[in-house]
Protein backbone atom coordinates (compact mmCIF):
# COMPACT_ATOMS: atom_id res chain seq x y z
CA UNK A 1 0.00 0.00 0.00
CA UNK A 2 1.61 3.08 -1.17
CA UNK A 3 2.01 5.98 1.95
CA UNK A 4 -0.15 9.04 1.45
CA UNK A 5 0.31 12.16 2.67
CA UNK A 6 -2.03 15.15 3.39
CA UNK A 7 -0.97 18.07 1.84
CA UNK A 8 -2.73 21.02 2.99
CA UNK A 9 -1.55 24.26 2.80
CA UNK A 10 -2.71 27.29 4.72
CA UNK A 11 -3.02 29.59 1.99
CA UNK A 12 -4.71 29.87 -1.63
CA UNK A 13 -4.26 32.55 -4.60
CA UNK A 14 -7.66 33.90 -5.73
CA UNK A 15 -5.68 35.55 -8.72
CA UNK A 16 -7.13 39.46 -10.06
CA UNK A 17 -4.60 42.01 -10.56
CA UNK A 18 -4.15 45.54 -9.32
CA UNK A 19 -2.42 48.86 -11.34
CA UNK A 20 -1.29 52.16 -9.84
CA UNK A 21 -0.63 54.86 -12.15
CA UNK A 22 0.64 58.07 -10.08
CA UNK A 23 1.01 61.43 -11.85
CA UNK A 24 1.58 65.15 -11.36
CA UNK A 25 -1.32 65.72 -9.64
CA UNK A 26 -3.58 62.96 -9.73
CA UNK A 27 -3.46 58.96 -9.01
CA UNK A 28 -5.31 55.90 -10.63
CA UNK A 29 -5.49 52.74 -8.79
CA UNK A 30 -7.63 49.93 -10.87
CA UNK A 31 -8.03 46.33 -10.19
CA UNK A 32 -10.58 43.65 -11.41
CA UNK A 33 -13.40 42.00 -9.11
CA UNK A 34 -13.26 38.34 -10.11
CA UNK A 35 -11.79 36.28 -7.66
CA UNK A 36 -11.30 32.63 -8.25
CA UNK A 37 -9.56 29.42 -6.82
CA UNK A 38 -8.20 27.11 -9.38
CA UNK A 39 -10.05 26.59 -12.56
CA UNK A 40 -13.54 27.75 -10.25
CA UNK A 41 -14.86 31.68 -10.40
CA UNK A 42 -16.27 32.36 -6.78
CA UNK A 43 -17.68 35.22 -7.49
CA UNK A 44 -17.70 38.23 -10.43
CA UNK A 45 -18.14 41.32 -7.80
CA UNK A 46 -15.62 41.20 -5.39
CA UNK A 47 -14.14 44.77 -4.76
CA UNK A 48 -10.05 43.77 -3.98
CA UNK A 49 -9.78 47.82 -3.32
CA UNK A 50 -10.31 49.92 -0.25
CA UNK A 51 -10.18 53.41 1.21
CA UNK A 52 -7.60 53.42 4.00
CA UNK A 53 -7.48 57.47 4.08
CA UNK A 54 -8.89 60.48 2.46
CA UNK A 55 -5.91 60.39 -0.06
CA UNK A 56 -4.93 56.93 -0.10
CA UNK A 57 -6.15 54.14 -1.31
CA UNK A 58 -4.95 50.54 -1.25
CA UNK A 59 -5.26 47.42 -3.71
CA UNK A 60 -4.44 43.72 -2.73
CA UNK A 61 -4.74 40.58 -4.73
CA UNK A 62 -3.43 37.33 -3.44
CA UNK A 63 -4.94 35.53 -1.02
CA UNK A 64 -8.48 37.11 -0.02
CA UNK A 65 -8.46 35.90 3.22
CA UNK A 66 -5.14 37.56 4.39
CA UNK A 67 -6.12 40.47 2.61
CA UNK A 68 -9.09 41.17 4.36
CA UNK A 69 -7.13 40.45 7.94
CA UNK A 70 -4.45 43.13 6.72
CA UNK A 71 -7.09 45.56 5.81
CA UNK A 72 -8.51 45.27 9.59
CA UNK A 73 -4.99 45.71 10.91
CA UNK A 74 -4.13 48.93 8.96
CA UNK A 75 -7.92 50.62 9.45
CA UNK A 76 -7.40 49.98 13.07
CA UNK A 77 -3.78 51.34 13.30
CA UNK A 78 -4.83 54.18 11.29
CA UNK A 79 -7.76 54.75 13.74
CA UNK A 80 -5.13 54.87 16.51
CA UNK A 81 -2.79 57.58 14.40
CA UNK A 82 -6.25 59.38 14.45
CA UNK A 83 -6.98 59.89 17.72
CA UNK A 84 -3.43 60.26 18.66
CA UNK A 85 -2.44 62.92 16.26
CA UNK A 86 -5.73 64.73 16.08
CA UNK A 87 -5.51 64.00 12.08
CA UNK A 88 -5.50 61.67 9.20
CA UNK A 89 -2.11 59.57 8.02
CA UNK A 90 -0.54 60.97 4.76
CA UNK A 91 -0.28 58.37 1.89
CA UNK A 92 3.67 58.30 2.48
CA UNK A 93 3.15 57.55 6.41
CA UNK A 94 0.18 55.01 5.19
CA UNK A 95 3.13 53.59 3.09
CA UNK A 96 5.93 52.69 6.08
CA UNK A 97 3.07 51.57 8.22
CA UNK A 98 1.91 48.79 5.98
CA UNK A 99 5.57 47.85 5.08
CA UNK A 100 6.06 47.37 9.13
CA UNK A 101 2.76 45.37 8.96
CA UNK A 102 3.62 43.03 6.33
CA UNK A 103 7.69 42.65 7.88
CA UNK A 104 6.23 41.90 11.35
CA UNK A 105 4.27 39.12 9.96
CA UNK A 106 7.68 37.60 7.60
CA UNK A 107 7.66 34.49 9.31
CA UNK A 108 3.89 33.97 8.54
CA UNK A 109 3.70 35.96 5.78
CA UNK A 110 0.19 37.83 4.84
CA UNK A 111 -0.08 36.51 1.18
CA UNK A 112 -1.36 39.60 -0.31
CA UNK A 113 0.28 41.64 -3.06
CA UNK A 114 -0.11 45.12 -2.75
CA UNK A 115 -0.25 48.53 -4.50
CA UNK A 116 -0.96 51.72 -2.69
CA UNK A 117 -1.55 54.63 -4.16
CA UNK A 118 -2.66 58.30 -3.29
CA UNK A 119 -1.28 62.23 -2.90
CA UNK A 120 1.47 62.83 -0.98
CA UNK A 121 1.82 65.92 1.19
CA UNK A 122 2.79 68.20 -2.05
CA UNK A 123 -0.24 67.10 -3.79
CA UNK A 124 1.50 65.18 -6.31
CA UNK A 125 0.71 61.51 -7.15
CA UNK A 126 2.71 58.81 -5.71
CA UNK A 127 2.46 54.86 -5.81
CA UNK A 128 3.91 52.35 -3.84
CA UNK A 129 4.32 48.69 -4.77
CA UNK A 130 4.87 45.93 -2.49
CA UNK A 131 6.23 42.14 -2.37
CA UNK A 132 4.63 40.19 0.67
CA UNK A 133 7.12 40.43 3.27
CA UNK A 134 7.18 44.61 3.48
CA UNK A 135 10.01 45.04 1.07
CA UNK A 136 8.36 48.57 -1.06
CA UNK A 137 9.49 51.17 -3.55
CA UNK A 138 7.77 54.48 -4.65
CA UNK A 139 7.44 54.45 -7.99
CA UNK A 140 5.58 56.32 -10.71
CA UNK A 141 3.24 53.17 -12.08
CA UNK A 142 2.81 49.22 -10.75
CA UNK A 143 1.02 46.25 -11.43
CA UNK A 144 0.50 42.88 -8.75
CA UNK A 145 -1.47 39.93 -9.20
CA UNK A 146 -2.01 37.27 -11.56
CA UNK A 147 -1.68 39.52 -15.14
CA UNK A 148 0.93 41.64 -13.44
CA UNK A 149 3.73 40.21 -15.89
CA UNK A 150 1.06 40.70 -18.82
CA UNK A 151 0.98 44.09 -17.80
CA UNK A 152 4.28 45.49 -16.62
CA UNK A 153 6.29 45.28 -19.75
CA UNK A 154 3.56 47.02 -21.40
CA UNK A 155 3.41 49.47 -18.58
CA UNK A 156 7.30 50.14 -19.03
CA UNK A 157 6.86 50.46 -23.00
CA UNK A 158 4.29 53.03 -22.52
CA UNK A 159 6.07 55.30 -19.05
CA UNK A 160 9.66 53.70 -18.55
CA UNK A 161 10.33 55.57 -15.47
CA UNK A 162 13.65 57.19 -15.30
CA UNK A 163 16.24 55.32 -13.02
CA UNK A 164 16.86 55.95 -9.31
CA UNK A 165 20.26 55.87 -10.00
CA UNK A 166 20.55 59.04 -12.21
CA UNK A 167 21.69 62.43 -10.78
CA UNK A 168 19.81 64.42 -9.75
CA UNK A 169 16.88 62.28 -8.76
CA UNK A 170 13.89 62.91 -10.89
CA UNK A 171 10.30 62.29 -9.43
CA UNK A 172 8.67 58.85 -9.77
CA UNK A 173 5.70 60.38 -11.73
CA UNK A 174 4.33 59.63 -15.25
CA UNK A 175 3.96 62.51 -17.58
CA UNK A 176 0.77 61.39 -18.79
CA UNK A 177 -2.55 63.65 -18.07
CA UNK A 178 -5.29 62.15 -15.79
CA UNK A 179 -7.60 60.93 -19.42
CA UNK A 180 -4.92 59.49 -20.53
CA UNK A 181 -3.80 57.45 -17.53
CA UNK A 182 -7.44 56.45 -17.42
CA UNK A 183 -6.91 55.38 -20.93
CA UNK A 184 -4.03 53.26 -20.47
CA UNK A 185 -5.51 51.72 -17.30
CA UNK A 186 -8.61 50.46 -19.38
CA UNK A 187 -6.05 49.70 -22.18
CA UNK A 188 -4.23 46.93 -20.07
CA UNK A 189 -6.69 45.41 -18.27
CA UNK A 190 -8.55 44.72 -21.63
CA UNK A 191 -5.02 43.15 -23.12
CA UNK A 192 -4.82 40.69 -20.07
CA UNK A 193 -7.89 39.74 -19.44
CA UNK A 194 -7.53 38.21 -22.86
CA UNK A 195 -4.94 35.88 -21.50
CA UNK A 196 -4.89 35.57 -17.78
CA UNK A 197 -8.00 33.56 -16.53
CA UNK A 198 -7.79 35.04 -13.57
CA UNK A 199 -8.82 38.65 -14.81
CA UNK A 200 -11.76 39.69 -15.77
CA UNK A 201 -15.72 40.14 -15.55
CA UNK A 202 -15.50 44.17 -14.66
CA UNK A 203 -12.67 47.10 -14.06
CA UNK A 204 -13.13 49.10 -10.72
CA UNK A 205 -10.95 52.64 -10.86
CA UNK A 206 -10.59 54.66 -8.30
CA UNK A 207 -8.75 58.41 -9.27
CA UNK A 208 -7.69 60.71 -6.59
CA UNK A 209 -6.86 64.20 -7.77
CA UNK A 210 -7.22 67.66 -5.61
CA UNK A 211 -10.81 67.76 -6.29
CA UNK A 212 -11.19 64.82 -3.99
CA UNK A 213 -11.91 60.67 -4.62
CA UNK A 214 -14.10 59.41 -8.08
CA UNK A 215 -14.73 56.29 -8.70
CA UNK A 216 -15.30 54.07 -12.31
CA UNK A 217 -15.99 51.19 -13.82
CA UNK A 218 -15.45 49.27 -16.75
CA UNK A 219 -16.86 45.66 -17.78
CA UNK A 220 -14.55 42.66 -18.90
CA UNK A 221 -14.80 39.49 -20.66
CA UNK A 222 -16.98 37.26 -18.64
CA UNK A 223 -15.68 33.74 -19.41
Amino acid sequence: MTKQQANWSPYDNNGGTCVAIAGADYCVIAADTRMSTGYNILTRDYSKIIKLADKCVLASSGFQADVRALQKVLAARHLTYQHQHNKQMSCPAMGQLLSNTLYYKRFFPYYAFNVLGGLDNEGKGCVFTYDAVGSYERVGYSSQGSGATLIMPFLDNQLKSPSPLLLPAKDAVTPLSESEAIDLVKTCFASATERDIYTGDKLEMIILNADGVRREEMDLRRD
